[in-house]
Formats: structure tokens, sequence, C-alpha cells
């Protein structure tokens, strides 16, 4: 074993390299076994960090992240966990500061041990240190969630203020509900009423039938019809379809059975006859579920396929004792979930100062508004384009 203290003394510089690289581990150098256990007992439910998700996406050639991981262990015992990448990985910007990793998904509260959570953030804040990074910046964390709580303790108690560097309101189902009474609330009788009407039309093409894919062995087929649905569509015009990229089309492959597996995964299909219509992936982790992703077949627009198919899926969820709750995992103001799902919660990236009065930090921040100046102007462009 390497003498820490004769090493630091002899070589100040590679102790130091030695002491970041057990600061910030490969994804891979997490036993599963202790993953999976501190996710069953993580203080906010997220689907995106799950080991079977997590590591299915460290093993794609497209995700380029080379995310690690920043381990919180109390003993032998793994406490919390944040997936990170390099500013440099994420932005190109030459600083030090670390960045939540999810190039899939859109939701990075880390994994925080509900039995331990100051400890937990703790000691991740002292992992993100030693890693030599002067800043985190958690992109895409439920501002009001308990893992961010924990965070905010553990800085107000030292003294660091975060900075939020953008929000949005992103839509929720309150999954205790009545599932009738909430549609029609959201809806409209009337609403309800169209929408059962292009459900009879639809019949028309063959006997309506929703069918729930959980075991590994009825999700891989199941997974394929997503996939061709997807890249039928809109996003296989755009060429934004999973299965027209290698890289994603092995990562959705190898990540949605290995969560079937722990029963963390299912896929939904709406069928007209023998012909897929619609499907959705959606995650569970402890009591939430998460719409990850929906594929349509165009062809049958005139029926509301997606609609239908989330109509079914919310009925499904509020009668699902084990789910309290579902996430849309969708973006601000989406034009089919957010009038069926009404609940809301914030969402936001916040950037979290390591040390006091650091200069560094305040680079970041500029550095990170000027990024974003840019990519919002982009977008911008993108779009001025497409008129």
């Amino acid at each position: 074993m390497v003498d820490i203290a004769h090493q630091a003394a002899v070589n100040p510089a590679s102790a130091k390299h030695a002491a970041a690289s057990r600061a910030r581990v490969p994804l891979t150098a997490i036993e599963p076994g202790q993953w999976r256990a501190l996710a069953q007992r993580a203080i906010e439910p997220n689907g995106y960090y799950l080991p079977g998700w997590e590591l299915a996406v460290s093993a794609t050639a497209r995700s380029r992240t080379d995310a690690s991981a920043l381990p919180a262990c109390d003993g032998s015992r793994l406490i919390g966990l944040m997936p990170v990448i390099s500013l440099w990985r994420a932005w190109k910007i030459p600083l030090p500061a670390l960045v939540s990793a999810h190039p899939y998904g859109t939701l990075c509260s880390p994994l925080i041990d509900r039995e331990a959570p100051i400890e937990a953030a703790t000691r991740l804040l002292q992992q993100a240190r030693a890693a030599g990074a002067h800043a985190l910046v958690l992109n895409d964390v439920a501002l009001d969630g308990a893992a961010m709580t924990a965070l905010n303790q553990v800085l107000n108690r030292d003294g660091l203020k975060p900075r939020l560097l953008s929000s949005y309101i992103r839509a929720s189902l309150d999954a205790t509900q009545d599932s009738e009474t909430l549609l029609r609330d959201a809806l409209g009788t009337k609403k309800l009423k169209e929408l059962r009407r292009q459900r009879h039309r639809l019949e028309e093409h063959g006997a309506v039938a929703f069918d729930v894919a959980r075991s590994p062995d009825e999700i891989r087929p199941a997974l394929e019809t997503f996939l061709q649905l997807e890249a039928s569509g809109w996003k296989g015009k755009r060429g934004t379809a999973l299965v027209q990229h290698a890289g994603d089309a092995t990562f959705i492959r190898r990540a949605v059975p290995a969560l079937a597996e722990t029963a963390q995964c299912e896929i939904i299909t709406l069928r007209a006859g023998a012909t897929p219509v619609a499907a959705g992936i959606v995650l569970r982790h402890q009591d939430r579920a998460f719409f990850f992703k929906l594929g349509i077949d165009e062809r049958f627009a005139r029926y509301s396929p997606g609609v239908q198919l989330t109509l079914e899926l919310t009925r499904r969820l509020c009668a699902d004792p084990a789910i309290a709750s579902a996430d849309s995992t969708a973006s601000p103001d989406h034009p089919m979930i957010n009038p069926i799902w009404r609940g809301r919660f914030a969402i936001g990236d916040v950037l979290i100062p390591l040390r006091r009065n650091d200069p560094i930090v305040a680079l970041v921040h500029a550095a990170l508004a000027a990024h974003g100046i840019a990519y919002a102007a982009a977008r911008r462009a993108v779009r001025l384009l497409r008129k």
C-alpha cells in the first residue's frame, strides 16, 4: 500500500493527483449492489441515476462524456453518488469545475441516503473539492426536491451560497388522485368526448388495445417496436431518433432490459388490431414514474395516438398503489403533456461554490453566462432558418 504522507512529502503533485483519482472514480468502480442499495434508500427518486441506466450510458461510444462518479461513503457503505463530467467536457470551458452528467434523461438530482442526508451531502461536496473542483454545476435538478434541500443545508452551514443559473416549470402527475376526476378536471368533458370519438374511429383499423411489457423477455420486442415508431415520425426526419445513431441504439438496448430485470422499466404500446400506433418508455424508481420518451405512427395522427396512450398511462399510474407521482421529464410548455398532467415543479441549473470567496467561481459563472447567451442566440437563429 502506498504511504500517502510519504508520497506527499516526496512528490506533492503526485500525491494530489492520487487523492483526486480516489475522489472521482469511474462509474464502473461503484459496486453495483451498493449502488442499488443506495438507490432504494435515496431521499429523492431519480430513474436516470439508477445503475442499469447510468452504466448503459457510460458504455456507449456516442455519449463521449467520460462520465465518472463522486462517491460518498460512510465506512464501507455508499451513502451518496453524483455522476459528473468536467466543465471542459461539458462546454469546452477550461476552468476547474465539475458538471452533473446526463447524456440521456432530464433529471440530475444526486442520490443521497435518506438515513444520513446531511452527512452524504457533506461528503459529496468534500469529494468534489478533493477532485480539484472549485465549483459544481448541477443541471436539471429539482429545485425544491429533497436532494437539493440537503445540499442547501450543508452549503448554508458552511457559509456558501448557490447561484441559480436558470429554471423552468415542468409537468408532473399526482398519481394518488382518481384518474377520471383528474382527467375531467384537466381536459374538460368536451375534450374527453372528442378523444373518445377519435378512439372509436381508430377501432375502424382494428380492436384498440394497450399492452404493457415489463419482463426482459417482453420488453425487448416492445423496445424494437418503440424504436421503429420513433424513427417513423418527426424525430426520424430530423435525424434525432435513438435508432438512427449506433451509440444511442446500443445504450437504449442495454438500459431498458437492465432496468426491466429490477422491475424499473416498462413499455406501454397502443395497437389498432396488429398495428402498433404509439409506444412510450416509462422508468420507475421508488414511488415515482418517469415518462422518458414517446413514439407514434404519424399515419394515425388524426386519432391523437400520443394523447390516447398518455390517457391510458395516466389511468394505469393512478391505479398503481406503488406509484405516487410521475415526472413528465418534458420541456417547459410541452403541448401534449402539459394540458393532461397539471401538476408542476421547478427544475433548474445551479452553480455551487466549493470554497468561500473564491474568484474562480465568479469566472465559472461568467463563462457559463456567456455560453448561455451564445446558445440562446444559436437556437433563435435555427428557429428563424426553419421559418
